[in-house]
């Protein structure tokens, strides 16, 4: 587990966080700054990064937030959160440019369910939400993030929800 700040001495934290994460992608980062900037959240994602928390938070919620991404979750303050959604939104393309996007190939290897797991990864439901919306108990719902991040490559929560995006499997604004 690393807590890296944005801007360092010697080497910044993003430069650091995709160094990191490339020769130890197992290690979580959390990505701690005084600057509430959209690049440097889309730059440390893009990283690796697990978290990425402001430094006016509050010592038990770094706490929480730390313990909550050592245990695989991801983290975001939540002021980075609601940007990140209306940023999303704001690229919504038109309908019959989304009719022409075809969806990433890479979903293709995710079952019927594992995709739709995906696609309430990136709405922000928790597992227990997930599971009451999927009639499944918690621990299958496990199963099926493990399996979607594993079969896509990627390393938590935070990266699914931008795939997800990214992909096509799910366009901001849609439920």
């Amino acid at each position: 587990m690393l807590l890296l700040d944005v801007r360092m001495p010697v080497m910044d934290g993003l430069e650091a966080a995709r160094r990191v994460c490339a020769e130890f992608p197992a290690t979580k980062v959390i990505m701690l700054t005084t600057f509430d900037i959209d690049d440097y959240v889309f730059d440390a994602l893009y990283a690796g990064a697990s978290g990425f928390l402001l430094k006016d938070v509050r010592r038990d919620d770094l706490a929480h937030g730390v313990r909550m991404v050592a245990s695989g979750e991801a983290l975001l303050a939540p002021s980075v959160t609601k940007r990140l959604i209306g940023e999303f939104a704001a690229r919504r393309p038109g309908t019959a440019e989304r009719a022409v996007r075809p969806p990433s190939k890479l979903l293709e290897q995710l079952t019927l369910r594992e995709q739709e797991t995906l696609r309430l990864l990136a709405r922000g439901l928790s597992n227990a939400e997930i599971a009451a919306e999927l009639v499944v108990s918690e621990h299958t719902v496990k199963t099926h993030v493990s399996n979607v991040l594993s079969k896509l490559g990627l390393r938590d929560r935070v990266h699914a929800v931008v795939f997800a995006y990214e992909s096509g499997a799910v366009v901001a604004g849609e439920d």
